[in-house]
């Protein structure tokens, strides 16, 4: 299948649970409270601690270039019933040569263990394959955060191999396990 790579009809996707949105300016408070907790930041790669409104809307801002330019899709991750913001998920480093991108996400800790980011991973991963016309979706995860492995395993990827002290993570190194999901695996 040809590549698609037009983003701009798909603004947002819908779940049983959820809404995956665009970001509104006034939800960088929520961002910094969310994504603010050592929690997140910890096993996260980008995410600074301390996480200050600064880098919320610096966040938000750089989302619709990234877009129109077919690099990234970042949604918001709200719940269906009351909008409420709970997390981010997207697909970055978009490549339409070799038609494969990364999933990333988080989950405020408030809604951890529901299942949210399995859904909102899974939706964005379809929205990958049949929106962008990616073959391949590829995500990482620290070894020592294994809740987000058991998530990428939810949305039919397989593990690849362990990155031995990949990153350096607040002075210690980690090693990253890889997981990738082909348009093939996928029902």
């Amino acid at each position: 299948m040809e590549a698609k790579g037009d983003m701009s009809a798909e603004l947002s996707l819908r779940t049983e649970r959820l809404q995956l949105t665009e970001f509104e300016p006034d939800d960088a408070a929520t961002i910094v409270r969310l994504a603010g907790t050592r929690e997140i930041a910890d096993t996260t790669i980008s995410i600074p601690h301390p996480y200050r409104l600064e880098d919320a809307e610096a966040f938000i801002q750089a989302q619709v270039p990234r877009m129109e330019e077919g690099s990234a899709a970042t949604f918001a991750i709200r719940l269906a019933a009351g909008r409420q913001l709970i997390g981010v998920v997207s697909l970055t480093k978009i490549d339409l040569e070799h038609q494969q991108a990364e999933l990333g996400y988080w989950i405020g800790t408030d809604w951890w263990g529901k299942g949210y980011a399995t859904e909102a991973a899974r939706a964005v991963v379809r929205f990958g394959f049949d929106v962008i016309g990616l073959n391949r979706i590829y995500a990482h995860h620290m070894a020592r955060n294994p809740a987000s492995g058991r998530v990428l395993e939810r949305v039919g990827m397989r593990r690849e191999g362990v990155l031995r002290q990949r990153v350096r993570k607040w002075g210690r190194f980690e090693d990253v396990v890889v997981y990738a999901v082909l348009r093939d695996d996928v029902p």
